[in-house]
């Protein structure tokens, strides 16, 4: 079946909060809460100039979704993408569906007029990170750390 992606919407949270719970559970320093996961979705596609929501669809069904964060690089004096929640129901992994999904991603950004695209991974991840690895992203000397709030 052909695979489309679109911008989401309210409609599509329920099935995003759905795969978000499934990335979750296989992250090391995440854990899934289906409520934060809508509150941060809504947070999200309520105000298009923090970032994007990008949905996968096979039919109608929500098989895939990726978050299009926008921040601004001093370093590079321009705005830049964080990639996050990159993800592929199961059933539909392997076809080239979340390929195409982090290509739309980045080619929309480039059309926006940013000019990096950066992304985070389970370190533990290793399908993932070969996965981004032949996509082109390549692994940074920046370490993350966290603080809680």
């Amino acid at each position: 079946m052909n695979a489309t992606i679109d911008f989401a919407d309210a409609g599509d949270l329920p099935a995003m909060a759905g795969l978000l719970g499934t990335l979750f559970s296989i992250e090391a320093d995440f854990k899934p809460d289906r409520e934060a996961q809508l509150r941060g979705l809504r947070l999200i596609l309520e105000a298009p100039a923090l970032g994007q929501l990008f949905v996968l669809r096979a039919g109608q069904e929500v098989v895939g979704m990726a978050n299009a964060l926008i921040t601004v690089s001093t370093a590079q004096g321009s705005r830049v993408l964080l990639l996050e929640d990159v993800i592929v129901k199961e059933a539909w992994r392997g076809g080239g569906l979340g390929r195409k999904l982090v290509e739309h991603v980045c080619r929309w950004a480039a059309e926006q007029g940013m000019t990096r695209v950066t992304l985070l991974a389970d370190k533990d991840n290793a399908p993932a990170l070969a996965f981004y690895e032949r996509l082109g992203f390549a692994p940074s000397a920046m370490v993350v750390r966290r603080r809680p709030l």
